[in-house]
C-alpha cells in the first residue's frame, strides 16, 4: 500500500526515471514485503531550482543534483527494515539516475490503514479490519 513520490532532476532521462521507479518498488518488495501488484508511484522530473538541498547536512556533502524519494506506508516496520530499505534505496537509485548515493534523500510517513482509499471512495483497510474476526486476550 505504500504512496511513492519520487521526485527528480529534469536532467534525468525519461527512461532512467522509469528505472528509479522500478528500483523503488523493487526495494519496497524485496525489503518491506510489499504485493508486486502494490504499485503507486508519483514520479516527476523538476527542473532547476525546483529541488531545493542543503549542501551539507548531518555530514553528508550533497551535490546539486539530489532525488527525494517519499514513502507513505502503514507503521510496523523495525528501524533495522527502514535502514535496509534507506540503502537499497539509495544505491538503486543512484545506479538508476546516475546520481550519488549521498544525493538521494529518503522520507517514510508512516499512516495508519484506515487512512487509504484505493478508489471508489471505500477505505478499503478500514473495511477488512472491521471483518476481522475480534482476537480474545
Amino acid at each position: 500500500m505504500p504512496l511513492v513520490r519520487i521526485d527528480l532532476p529534469a536532467s534525468v532521462p525519461a527512461p532512467a526515471a522509469a528505472a528509479v521507479s522500478r528500483a523503488v518498488h523493487q526495494a519496497l518488495v524485496d525489503i518491506f514485503q510489499v504485493p508486486p501488484d502494490d504499485l503507486f508511484h508519483v514520479v516527476a522530473r523538476r527542473a532547476p531550482g525546483e529541488l531545493v538541498c542543503t549542501p551539507r547536512f548531518l555530514g553528508i556533502e550533497h551535490g546539486d543534483r539530489v532525488a527525494f524519494v517519499q514513502i507513505a506506508c502503514s507503521p510496523g516496520r523495525t528501524v533495522g527494515l527502514k535502514e535496509a530499505l534507506y540503502d537499497r534505496i539509495a544505491r538503486d537509485v543512484a545506479r538508476a539516475a546516475d546520481l550519488r548515493g549521498e544525493d538521494v534523500i529518503v522520507n517514510l510517513l508512516e499512516t495508519a490503514r484506515e487512512n487509504w482509499s484505493f478508489g471508489a471512495g471505500l477505505a478499503q483497510y478500514a473495511l477488512q479490519d472491521r471483518a476481522r474476526p475480534a482476537v480474545a486476550s
